[in-house]
């Protein structure tokens, strides 16, 4: 196997690949952004670089020192990262203001781009992170009722079209209307933001894209997650299956039982 490296962002995912990673023994390095990352990485990871975004010079010197061939990106990255260009080397800067428009597969390909440039391959981390997945039927409280099984069926292909213009991979729905859209704020304001709009009894839907190139982003939900349906008095969590990740898995499971939360996987 190519030596890999792993571009990590904030979250558990890039945690959870970097313990798989070694279960198998593959040689990794992993990049982890500043103010994002999880300190966590610095006690799993043999070898971690610590970057700010937009640091290009370093980043590019230690990807060719590392001889590094394979790169996966795992890891949230705030989108207003766009709009903070101020410490920006001016190669990152220029990389960003020549994207004919910001939506986050524009911005993914031209990194993909910039890296095949110097050798380097964007990869998918699936073959790691596999055990993930899940299948399809319901999780937590099974006794899903008629009416949320309306508005999860009402909401889902609402939900692909609007993944689909890449505006945002979740949204929220109470009695067959659509509450919220995610969009750059991330999910977890969605959920709260919808929470203030409809109260409580709300159902989120959260789907990949209908092209969902997995090199680049695998939607993934996890304790934190069901945390915030929880905090927010949300009726039910709706996923995909076999196309995004569940972290913490039985924890995640157990939350719901408790607290009374469907999880449905499409």
């Amino acid at each position: 196997m190519k030596k890999l490296a792993l571009i990590a962002g904030s979250g558990d995912l890039p945690l959870e690949f970097v313990k798989s990673v070694k279960k198998q023994s593959k040689n990794l390095v992993v990049f982890a952004l500043k103010d994002m990352a999880s300190l966590e990485l610095n006690k799993e990871a043999d070898k971690i670089y610590w970057l700010d975004i937009g640091e290009y010079t370093k980043f590019v010197f230690l990807l060719l020192k590392e001889r590094i061939k394979q790169v996966v990106l795992l890891g949230k990255v705030s989108k207003n990262v766009i709009y903070k260009t101020d410490k920006y080397e001016k190669k990152a800067k220029q990389a960003i203001s020549s994207l004919h428009n910001k939506k986050d597969y524009s911005i993914l390909k031209q990194i993909t781009k910039h890296f095949a440039r110097i050798g380097i391959e964007v990869v998918d981390g699936i073959d790691f992170l596999s055990h993930l997945l899940v299948e399809k039927g319901i999780l937590g409280n099974e006794n899903i009722d008629k009416k949320i099984e309306e508005d999860i069926i009402f909401g889902y292909e609402i939900a692909k079209k609007i993944a689909d213009l890449d505006i945002g991979q979740t949204i929220i729905v109470k009695d067959k209307s659509v509450v919220a859209v995610e969009a750059m704020e991330g999910t977890d304001n969605t959920i709260e933001r919808a929470r203030e709009i409809a109260g409580e009894s709300c159902v989120m839907i959260k789907v990949s894209r209908s092209n969902q190139d997995l090199r680049w982003d695998v939607p993934t939900i996890g304790l934190d997650t069901m945390k915030k349906l929880v905090e927010n008095q949300y009726k039910a969590i709706a996923i995909e299956s076999k196309k995004m990740f569940i972290l913490n898995k039985e924890e995640v499971i157990s939350l719901a039982k408790e607290k009374g939360v469907i999880i449905r996987i499409l």
